[in-house]
Parts: C-alpha cells; structure tokens; sequence
C-alpha cells in the first residue's frame, strides 16, 4: 500500500524516484515536476517496497503515480497562499510583508503567524480574520491603520502577540480588546494616541508587556491599567505627561518595568508608586522633574528597585542634597546613574555635576543661615541697647524732676 503525506521538502520524494529507477536496468532517473519550496515528502516504506519489485512496469506506473500526487500536493499548497505571499511550513507561517494590500487578505485557516507589516491596510472591520482562530502572532506594523472597528479581533482567541507599532491610531474604544483575553504582548508604538482610560484595555487581563513608546499621551485617567493584574513591562517613554496622579498605576502588583523617560513630567503624587510591589526598574529620566519628594521613592517596596534620573533640570539646593543622601541610605533602592545627574539652577552651578556639588550646598546654606541669625541677633541687641539707654534717660530727667518739686515743697 503506498501512502503520502506532508512534511520537510521535496528532496526525500527526489531521492526515492532515483534509487527505484536506478535499481532497475532501462528505467531511467524522473526529475520530480513539484518546485523544490513545496513540502512533499514519500513515505520510505513505499519506497523500498517498490525497489524489491524489480519490475520496469511496476516503476514506471510507480513514477507517474507519484508525480501525478506530487504535482496534486503542490498545486494544493500554492492556491491556498494569497498571491504576494510566502508560506511556509504546512501553511502555519505566512508572510505578506510589502505585499501592498490595501485590506486584510484572506490566508488559510491553519495559520499561526500572520505577517502583514510594510502594507497599505488602513481599516480593521469588525470580526476580522473570523476563519483563523488558530492564529497567534499578527503583525501589522508600519500600515496606515487609523481604525480599529469594535470587536475588530474578537475572533482571535488565542492570539499571543499583537503589534500595531507604526499605525495612525488615535483612540482605543471599549470594543478594541474583546477577545484578546489570552494575548499577551500588544505593541501600540508610534501611534496618535492621546489619552487612555479605564475603557481602553478593559479585556487584557492576561497580557504581560505593554509599549506605548512614542504616542502623543498627555493624560492617563486612575486606573486606567486596573485590568492587566498580570502586566510585566509598561512602555510609555517619549509621550506627553506632564504629572504623575495617584491611581495611576493601581492594580500594577506584578509591574516589573515602568518606563516613563522623554516626557514632561515635573510633579509626582508621593503615594504613585506604592501599589508596583513588584518594580525591578524605573525610568523617570529626560523629563522636567527639578526635585523629588524623599517619601515619593520610599513607598517603593521592592527588594530591589533601579532608579534611572538623568536628564532633568535639577534645583540643586540643600533640600535636594538631603533627599538624595536618604534615598543613597535605602538598601533596596539602586540610583544607578547619580554620577551623572546635572544641575540646571541655580545659574552659578549649571551644568555641574550634582556629586561634584552636593557637599557644599548645606554648607552653604548653612553659612547663609548663620549670617542672617547674627544680623537678626545684632538687631536684636542693639534694639535692646537702645531701648535701655532711653529708659535710663528717662528715669534720669525724671529724678530731676522730682527733686525740683521736692525743693519746692520745702520752701512752704
């Protein structure tokens, strides 16, 4: 019994069609008609079972019997690969990068990988790619996708990754993440996005990184992230913000990187970061911070946090030196580039180092302080000199005053 089936490429069904034409005399070797990418492949069993035939016959049915199936399979795998697409392994992997689509194609229902990036797809209709549920990477980077219909990958239930990175999309309705319970990784980069809220990733509740990297977000509503308990890696440098508000970032347990550098922040609520019980990393820099509260960083609970401050306009003053010397006291908290934080002000110690600095500025403010208690104390004194000197003044001419009414007296 002969039997076919699917598996690496064409070479094995290559080399059988030799060995049983070579085994018998006057039948020469039939070069397979199937293109060397197709992934035939002949069961060895058959093959040697034809080779102890030893029947010119035999082979020469045997050999159009397996071109014709060859040939069959072939024909098979390319009418299910979209034209302008590269399939690959049994139709799992399919890759249509720069293939100019304009709306999603449609590509067999046993794909895995879909790569759609480099195209001209601008809209995502509501229950997109419904026939492939098998999917689990969907890359559609670098399109012109500005709408993303609601329930739009509601089908896709076992989607793993989904990047979006490279897009026009400005806004993240209710309906974006229906289905995506299982997905984990979602690359929103270099989008428009503006602002987020508690609606916009509402059915995430599996995903483990997050990259906002590059949008144009100014404001973050309180828990916004509320639903992704499980979230690892929160992505949002090179944005808008411009503060940091408690609730921001509640429900973060396992956060284990938080990257806000390259916006604008310059205040942060001192309880922002005491929900990320699991922070490893924080990058706050390259943003306006030009002070920070002691109490800000010691909410942070972690065994280990490194924190990343270069790059912000520093006041450089005592009470700054102060908080830094306490936070350099926590164990558990790592400023890993301290050496390299700048002063922006006062204007005598622009540009300076904060570490070159930091020694003399309670010094000083200290002498500041000792001149300004002397002069207060000096005043003080002389106030009191003064004061003292007038009331003996006045004792004095009222002494001679009684003795002139005394003498008057006696004079009766």
């Amino acid at each position: 019994m002969l039997h076919l089936r699917h598996a690496d490429d064409v070479t094995a069904a290559s080399t059988c069609v030799k060995k049983v034409s070579s085994s018998v005399t006057g039948c020469p070797p039939s070069p397979p008609s199937c293109p060397v990418s197709t992934r035939c492949h002949l069961d060895a069993d058959a093959c040697e079972q034809v080779v102890s035939r030893g029947s010119c016959g035999v082979m020469k049915d045997f050999l159009f019997l397996l071109l014709l199936v060859t040939e069959a399979a072939c024909r098979s795998h390319s009418s299910l690969c979209e034209p302008g697409c590269e399939c690959r392994a049994d139709l799992k992997y399919t890759v249509c990068s720069g293939a100019r689509f304009t709306q999603l194609p449609r590509v067999s229902p046993a794909t895995e990988l879909l790569d759609l990036s480099d195209n001209c797809i601008s809209v995502i209709p509501e229950r997109s790619l419904s026939k492939n549920r098998k999917l689990q990477v969907l890359l559609l980077q670098n399109n012109n996708i500005s709408v993303v219909e609601d329930a739009g990958f509601s089908q896709l239930e076992f989607l793993k990754k989904l990047d979006l990175s490279w897009n026009r999309i400005s806004t993240l309705t209710e309906g974006f993440s229906v289905g995506l319970t299982f997905l984990q990784e979602l690359q929103l980069a270099h989008n428009h996005l503006t602002s987020l809220d508690s609606r916009s990733f509402l059915h995430l509740e599996g995903l483990l990184k997050l990259n906002l990297t590059s949008n144009t977000i100014h404001t973050i509503q309180v828990r916004s992230f509320s639903s992704m308990s499980s979230l690892r890696q929160l992505h949002l440098e090179d944005n808008q913000l411009m503060s940091l508000r408690n609730g921001m970032f509640s429900m973060l347990r396992s956060l284990e990187v938080l990257n806000l550098a390259g916006n604008r922040i310059r205040e942060t609520e001192m309880g922002i970061f005491k929900p990320l019980t699991s922070m490893t990393l924080l990058s706050l820099a390259n943003n306006q911070l030009s002070t920070v509260y002691f109490k800000t960083f010691l909410s942070i609970h972690t065994y280990s946090t490194h924190v990343l401050l270069k790059g912000n306009p520093w006041n450089c003053d005592c009470d700054l030196q102060r908080v830094f010397q306490k936070l350099q006291s926590i164990q558990r908290l790592f400023l890993d580039d301290y050496y390299n934080l700048t002063c922006k002000a006062p204007p005598v110690l622009n540009k300076y180092r904060l570490m070159e600095v930091d020694t003399q500025l309670c010094i000083a403010e200290t002498v500041t302080v000792l001149i300004i208690t002397a002069t207060v104390v000096i005043t003080v004194v002389a106030a009191m000199l003064m004061g003292e000197r007038m009331r003996r003044k006045e004792q004095k001419g009222k002494h001679w005053t009684q003795q002139a009414e005394l003498s008057d007296e006696s004079d009766y």
